[in-house]
Formats: C-alpha cells, sequence, structure tokens
C-alpha cells in the first residue's frame, strides 16, 4: 500500500499541471533529481553504479534504476552518497526539481531564506534591547527624556548613514550632503 502512494508522488512530481506542483516530498524529488543528474552526465545507471560503489556507498545499477522510478525508497545514507558523487549540496538534491537542477536559483533561494532569517534574529534582538531599556526608564523615569532623544538620534544617524552608502546622496547633492562626512 505504501508503494502505491509512494508511486503516485513520483508521478505528481513529474506532472508539473499536478495540484501540489513540485513542491511534494523530498524523496519524490531526490528521484527525479537522481535521474536528470545521471541523464545530464552520460551516464548510465552502471556507470552512477560504479561511481557510488567507488565513493564507498554500495549500490548495485537495479538498485539505481529502482530508485529513479520509484520502486524503491532511498535512505538518508544514500542520498548523501548520490549527493557527493554528483557534487552537490544535500539541500539541493532534496528540493523541487525544476529548481534544484538551477543551483544558482538554489543558491540565491537560501541566500534569501538566510536574510530574512537574520532578520528576524535582528528583530528580536531590536525588541530585547527596547524593551529592557524601557523597564529601565520605567524604574529611572528622571532618564527618560534624555534616553530617548540619544535613541532618536543615533537611529537617524545610522539610518541616514545606511541610506548614503546604498543610495548615494539625493539627486543634487554632492558629498556635502552627508552629515556624517568629516573631511
Amino acid at each position: 500500500m505504501a508503494v502505491d502512494c509512494y508511486e503516485r508522488k513520483e508521478v505528481a512530481v513529474v506532472d508539473d499541471e499536478s495540484p501540489q506542483g513540485v513542491l511534494l516530498s523530498g524523496e519524490a524529488n531526490v528521484a527525479v533529481r537522481i535521474k536528470l543528474e545521471r541523464e545530464a552526465r552520460g551516464w548510465s545507471t552502471n556507470a552512477l553504479s560504479d561511481r557510488l560503489n567507488e565513493a564507498g556507498f554500495e549500490m548495485n545499477p537495479s538498485a539505481v534504476w529502482r530508485i529513479e522510478n520509484g520502486k524503491r525508497r532511498i535512505n538518508l545514507d544514500e542520498a548523501i552518497g548520490f549527493a557527493e558523487v554528483f557534487g552537490l549540496d544535500l539541500r539541493n538534491l532534496v528540493g523541487p526539481p525544476q529548481l534544484a537542477a538551477q543551483a544558482r536559483a538554489m543558491e540565491l533561494i537560501d541566500a534569501v531564506v538566510d536574510a530574512f532569517r537574520e532578520t528576524q534574529r535582528a528583530n528580536a534582538a531590536y525588541t530585547k534591547a527596547r524593551d529592557d531599556l524601557d523597564a529601565y526608564l520605567v524604574e529611572h523615569p528622571d532618564l527618560r527624556e534624555e534616553a530617548d532623544v540619544m535613541v532618536s538620534n543615533a537611529i537617524a544617524e545610522a539610518s541616514t548613514k545606511h541610506l548614503l552608502e546604498t543610495y548615494g546622496p539625493p539627486p543634487g547633492k554632492g558629498r556635502d550632503a552627508d552629515p556624517t562626512n568629516e573631511t
């Protein structure tokens, strides 16, 4: 029964018209990707099997064919072996074949996701720092006005510096427009 479900998944990965699109299970993606990578290199299942065996991952040509065609499941060690033989990152191997075949797209997607995660961590750190300052200022209300001005000025200066570094001075303004320019 499980084999039937797996076979349907594999077919759905190849069928771009499926309602689930290419974002199916990693295992089905790997099966499609292995076949794509093998064929792109002009390797037979025998040649791929030989390379896997040389790399220390025992697999016969029949097992390669069965994995590619959804007749056999792949375990993690085998997936690592395929990734190594193909010179791919394991994340790239399990991604949707239409994207994963474009290694640069996967690198850029990873960079976007990593940057988003960094932004989330930075936002959490900012919120904690602001909450800590606010809690301190509740205990020391005589410092609030001066602290708020210092925070506002420092944030404005950092924002201005970042904008100037990123976009340059506003149109019609030279380097003199940079209030942080000390030359």
